[in-house]
């Protein structure tokens, strides 16, 4: 009878921790969902807001003038047709995809990366001297960087003065390589982002597993190639996502620096989008230009995860 009164209470004990420590567990979720509130909100106000927004304008045909400025309509697919049978757009995709692939993939990355591999294991001074000089294109403004890249590009300018200075003719490059300017021109502005990057994931490379590979003989190439680029690949992913992005929204340096021309040389698609919404007054049309830009930045973003992605 006493072992029965003791299993009793004890069952009773054990009901009483379990709804305690259930009611406990709800007070924790109601906590941590109130503790993340406020950024839920700031997320939907700045981000998901803005999304729909333009999902929602591009299908209708909002201007800055006349009586679609006061009454805007829903014309459903119209601006997307008029978008891809329109040459202009064609060509703005094809200089951004140029524009992209020379000036973040192939410019920013590879001579980010070059630049921290060759900074690596050097004294602190000399990382501190190539940083400053790096890092001065990467803080200054844009509207700066194209100044001065117009500067350096002029007829009389640093480039030309070069070119005089060997014997060979000075060259019009805002004119005749308006997009080989306008890739330089970003490369120098945007690498030191990825020198950055590639510093932090270089530095955390075990050295151990380079110099077991080197003492097995593998040659550099050999220990880059299968020892730290696999190491580092996550930060190559995130960097290509990053600076792909950055470069796709790149406004103001072309604008300044070109304005799209000559004609339509350097016309990517933000210049192409404002080009339409603000000097066409086609807000609807320009809204709709920048929901393909999105969609370009997302496949490319989940192409480079996709390809890059960690093997477990």
């Amino acid at each position: 009878m006493a072992i029965e009164l003791v299993h009793e209470k004890s069952s009773q004990r054990n009901l009483s921790n379990a709804g305690s420590l259930e009611k406990k567990g709800k007070r924790e979720h109601v906590r941590s969902i109130l503790f993340l509130l406020p950024s839920w909100i700031l997320l939907l106000l700045f981000f998901f807001a803005p999304i729909l927004l333009t999902i929602l304008f591009s299908f209708t045909n909002m201007s800055l003038t006349g009586s679609a400025a006061r009454d805007m309509d829903f014309v459903g697919f119209k601006n997307f047709v008029t978008m891809f049978s329109d040459p202009s757009f064609r060509i703005s995709v094809l200089n951004t995809m140029v524009f992209l692939i020379f000036s973040a993939i192939l410019g920013q990355q590879v001579l980010g990366f070059t630049l921290a591999s060759l900074m690596r294991e050097r004294s602190r001074s000399f990382r501190r001297i190539i940083g400053t000089v790096v890092m001065a294109g990467w803080v200054t403004p844009e509207v700066v960087v194209a100044f001065v890249w117009f500067a350096f590009f002029s007829d009389q300018g640093t480039a030309n003065v070069v070119l005089e200075s060997v014997g060979l003719k000075p060259v019009a490059w805002l004119y005749q390589f308006p997009m080989v300017s306008v890739v330089i021109a970003n490369i120098w502005h945007g690498t030191a982002f990825s020198m950055l990057v590639y510093q932090a994931a270089l530095d955390d490379v075990p050295k151990e597993v380079e110099e077991a590979a080197k003492i097995d003989g593998a040659t550099g190439w050999q220990r880059l190639w299968h020892v730290t680029l696999p190491i580092i690949r996550g930060s190559i992913s995130t960097n290509m996502v990053l600076i792909t992005l950055q470069t796709l929204g790149l406004f103001t340096l072309i604008y300044a620096l070109t304005g799209g021309g000559p004609g339509t040389e350097t016309e990517t698609l933000p210049i192409f989008m404002y080009n339409q919404a603000f000097i066409n007054y086609q807000l609807g049309y320009g809204t709709a230009i920048s929901l393909v830009l999105l969609v370009i930045g997302m496949i490319a973003s989940l192409t480079y995860i996709r390809l890059l992605k960690l093997k477990t």
